[in-house]
């Protein structure tokens, strides 16, 4: 059972309905020392080799070696420019395929269709694409190019539900439920009557391992189409976690965080221009954090001449900063934002109308006059009078499911999951969890953030559910 129907999810189970990936022959790969190992056994595929052996001394900019030989053997020198080929070739085995369900809220493609359709994605449209369907061949289908090498998250939502459609996985998903606990419990516990229906089918993942006491229930509701929630209940012996971590936006934790002006969620800022509840003649629009999703909400509010005032705790050189890190080249719009937040401080007054950068300074309070108390890294205060406030520093993932939050997975075990500060702790070649056997973390909850790098993750999964399920040939 997968939680979580997103682009880790959806790879996951391409992998399991047996497609199984191989080096292509003939093909070679700029990589010499990698070239050298595909050749040593071309007719074993790529999931029963050893990838600890194949990903050994390759670089990029994932810390996980999977990541990097998936996404070098999909797009082999995509990160100096090239266009090169798939060194891979797939091949539908059905005897391989592993029986499997994944779960989502949503269609497949998971919090991709709660993102704003217009949004320009940060990746590349290339990297955004999953196994064996590049996605700018599916663009070309509907006549359209990549807007400076990027794509719209409308896009790449409709792209995963073609992927799903396309490649025949809609069997094995299951939208619109809500899972509400995942728990182990013992397999004698399971009411006889249910292992004798399940063990019946011989195909199924239900054929209990004589030595394993232990599975895991998974229990929740479906909405039905009449808004009503109708409750499950499933057993499985393993469970992967790829729910993402776009559900519960960070708080600042701070005095009237909780009125009905402040938000946490760029769809606020929409909403209240497409009412006509904020406008030009408005009070500025407080805009607090310095990633990206800030940034939106900056180009949105700068489009719609809207004044921002925008307050971030790190230095405007600092380079964990995200702007510090991207190509001026490939996003114009981002650079445009970070020149702002240089030029145009409250201390200086820069070419920029309606805007005004608050850097190094952090929030004390949101006031029901909406006023809003600000301090500065001498703790001189400020106050603005403010018309909304977006508080976008990042979201977390919400693992209520799990007992005690998931808290107990996490490297540092006394802290809740983040996908940046304190993943899941897992195998890097299995990522299955070290403190939960037969529970796999895949995507943001392992610390893979972005698309091109979580099929790692989800091909080190295929590779070690196929030995569990001696599903690997001789």
């Amino acid at each position: 059972v997968f939680l979580g129907n997103g682009p880790s999810g959806i790879c996951l189970s391409y992998l399991l309905s047996g497609y199984i990936p191989y080096f292509k022959r003939d093909s070679l790969h700029p990589h010499p020392i990698l070239q050298r190992k595909l050749e040593e056994a071309p007719d074993v595929s790529i999931l029963d080799q050893d990838l600890e052996y194949l990903s050994e001394g390759l670089e990029g900019r994932s810390h996980s070696p999977v990541a990097l030989l998936f996404d070098t053997l999909q797009r082999p020198d995509t990160d100096f420019g090239g266009t090169a080929e798939s060194v891979l070739t797939w091949w539908h085995e059905t005897n391989r395929a592993v029986p499997h369900l994944v779960l989502g809220r949503n269609a497949p493609g998971g919090a991709w269709h709660s993102i704003e359709g217009s949004m320009i994605t940060l990746s590349r449209g290339e990297w955004m694409g999953l196994p064996d369907l590049p996605f700018k061949d599916w663009l070309k289908q509907k006549r359209r190019g990549l807007r400076n090498n990027r794509a719209t998250a409308e896009d790449i939502a409709q792209y995963y539900q073609h992927y799903v459609m396309k490649k025949g996985l809609q069997k094995n998903f299951r939208c619109g439920t809500v899972v509400t606990s995942v728990r182990k419990v013992s397999a004698e516990s399971i009411s006889n009557h249910t292992q004798k229906d399940l063990q019946e089918n011989s195909d199924s993942l239900w054929n209990f391992n004589e030595k394993r006491t232990e599975i895991f229930q998974v229990d929740g509701f479906f909405k039905t189409v009449k808004g009503d929630k109708e409750p499950f209940s499933v057993y499985a012996e393993n469970v992967v976690l790829a729910t993402g971590t776009y559900d519960s936006p960070t708080w600042l934790g701070v005095k009237g965080e909780n009125l009905s002006y402040v938000h946490h969620q760029l769809s606020a800022l929409e909403e209240a221009v497409k009412n006509s509840s904020i406008g030009i003649m408005s009070d500025p629009v407080l805009i607090v954090g310095a990633g990206l999703t800030a940034a939106d909400a900056i180009l949105f509010a700068h489009h719609c001449n809207i004044p921002v005032i925008h307050v971030f705790r790190r230095r405007v050189s600092d380079p964990g900063l995200i702007f510090n890190q991207l190509p001026k080249m490939m996003y114009p719009e981002y650079h445009k934002v970070h020149q702002m937040m240089k030029e145009q401080s409250a201390a200086c007054a820069g070419p920029y109308d309606c805007y005004i950068s608050l850097p190094e300074h952090h929030v004390l309070s949101f006031g029901k006059d909406k006023k809003c108390l600000f301090q500065d890294k001498n703790g001189y205060q400020k106050v603005y009078k403010i018309s909304m406030a977006l508080v976008l520093t990042g979201s977390n993932p919400n693992l209520s499911f799990l007992p005690n939050n998931g808290i107990d997975l996490a490297i540092d075990s006394d802290q809740p999951v983040n996908p940046k500060r304190n993943p899941i702790d897992v195998d890097p070649f299995t990522y299955e969890c070290t403190q939960e056997k037969g529970l796999y973390a895949l995507g943001p909850l392992a610390g893979d953030n972005f698309v091109r790098f979580v099929q790692g993750g989800a091909l080190a999964v295929a590779s070690s559910l196929l030995k569990k399920a001696n599903k690997n040939p001789p």
